[in-house]
């Protein structure tokens, strides 16, 4: 054994760090994204190793429910020490989505399992993954589809879990398979100017088709001058749509609020579009680290209009009722309307989740139309498209008051528009 252990082969390094990475977002809830983004910057791996560290990390991550399946059914084994779960992970997401030869896969994974959990594990990690490359997804699929309903295929054809398939089925019908499987494509990067310090030019890419202020880029966003000067900066068309429906609604003259500000995007967007509007924008958001980030997207704005920053609570608002024009809230939620970017959301996420969120929500958009003067324009946003978090929450709020009129109610969809499922009901206080 001592001998065996010699000889083996040095995990590479790409694979090294998505194992890595891996890690932090299943045992410590680490955004996968942003991991991602930290550990690259910090090891500076070239460009070819770098991009197959991020698919590797993202690819296993959306398919993450789906490869423990497989796991389960080809090990026999309901868990591992996790670590060497990640390993495997790994490896199925290399012998089943990516185009890497089942010898290279199992034998690169059991080098890693060897390295990061242990000799012993070697064996099993090869006799699991040669049962894993058995088969290719959609044999998997189909064989763990035999006892499942119809919604339960769906589930596992789109690779969701089950209650988040119900409530797109929900919604949409027959449509939902679209849906579902338009999270499991990776979207372009998409940019944003701040309104008046930069121009969609500057962007260096394709300019989004309903938003006037962005453009789609591959590429490492920092490389851009006017995104690390702030000029601009990282934000789905569909997030614009939302910023941009509230700046253009009809309302008395006055400051606008954003509720919920962190970490900035939609702040730093409509403070620009306040500025058109000779109005001043105040940004709130409960954390104090957030509101530092928001602090930083709004970096650039300068002059009589410049954008206040403060960390409040917006359930129990620093300002006097009925002080703003309009008011964005774009209330914390499950996120399954942005799962495309983050695909690890939709294994972490469960209806507990929701269920704590809700009276959350219904108190922001009560304290956000208390906020707004008479005459003036609420925005309730989610990027999510659940029900129960969207229309149930303006339903259940809107029939307590008779100071409320409902302006409009969009729901954006991936599969339909290219955006995050984003909602945004408006709203007006008589």
């Amino acid at each position: 054994m001592a001998n065996r252990t010699l000889r083996r082969r040095r995990p590479d390094k790409p694979r090294l760090l998505a194992h890595r990475i891996l890690g932090a977002v299943t045992q410590r809830d680490a955004y996968a994204n942003l991991e991602t983004a930290r550990v690259l910057a910090e090891a500076r791996p070239e460009a070819r190793d770098a991009a197959f560290v991020t698919e590797l990390v993202a690819g296993t991550c959306r398919l993450l429910g789906t490869y423990d399946r497989i796991l389960a059914a080809a090990s026999g084994r309901d868990s591992f020490d996790p670590a060497l779960a990640d390993a495997l992970r790994l490896g199925a997401h290399q012998l089943l989505s990516m185009r890497v030869g089942h010898h290279a896969a199992i034998n690169t994974t059991v080098d890693l399992a060897a390295a990061t959990v242990g000799e012993k594990v070697a064996g099993l990690t090869n006799a699991v993954l040669r049962k894993v490359a058995a088969g290719d997804l959609d044999a998997w699929v189909e064989h763990l589809s035999q006892n499942e309903d119809a919604l339960g295929r769906l589930a596992l054809r789109t690779h969701h879990p089950r209650w988040i398939a119900q409530a797109y089925f929900d919604l949409l019908g027959d449509e939902a398979e679209l849906a579902l499987a338009a999270n499991n494509v990776p979207p372009v990067p998409t940019l944003v100017v701040r309104p008046g310090l930069a121009e969609v030019a500057e962007l260096d890419g394709e300019p989004t088709t309903r938003s006037p202020y962005g453009a789609r880029r591959p590429g490492n966003p920092a490389d851009l001058a006017a995104v690390r000067e702030g000029r601009a900066g990282v934000q789905d068309e569909g997030s614009q749509l939302v910023a941009l429906a509230l700046a253009n609604a009809d309302a008395p003259v006055g400051p606008w609020l954003d509720l919920c500000a962190g970490p900035g995007g939609k702040a730093a967007l409509l403070a620009g579009l306040a500025i058109q509007n000779a109005a001043t924008l105040l940004a709130s958001e409960l954390q104090p680290h957030r509101a530092e980030l928001v602090a930083q997207a709004l970096r650039a704005y300068d002059g009589p209009h410049r954008p206040a920053v403060i960390a409040a609570d917006g359930t129990r608002p620093a300002w006097a009722s009925g002080s703003f024009a309009k008011v964005m809230a774009d209330v914390p939620c499950t996120g399954l309307g942005a799962l495309r970017r983050r695909p690890e959301a939709r294994w972490r996420r469960t209806p507990e989740h929701l269920a704590q969120l809700v009276p959350l929500q219904r108190a922001l958009l009560t304290s956000a139309l208390d906020s707004a003067v008479p005459g003036g324009v609420v925005a309730y946003v989610t990027c999510s498209p659940h029900r129960e978090e969207t229309t149930g929450v303006v339903d259940a709020v809107v029939a307590t008051r008779d100071d409320v009129e409902r302006i409009s109610t969009t729901q954006l969809w991936p599969h339909r528009d290219g955006t995050d499922a984003m909602f945004c009901a408006l709203m007006r206080r008589r």
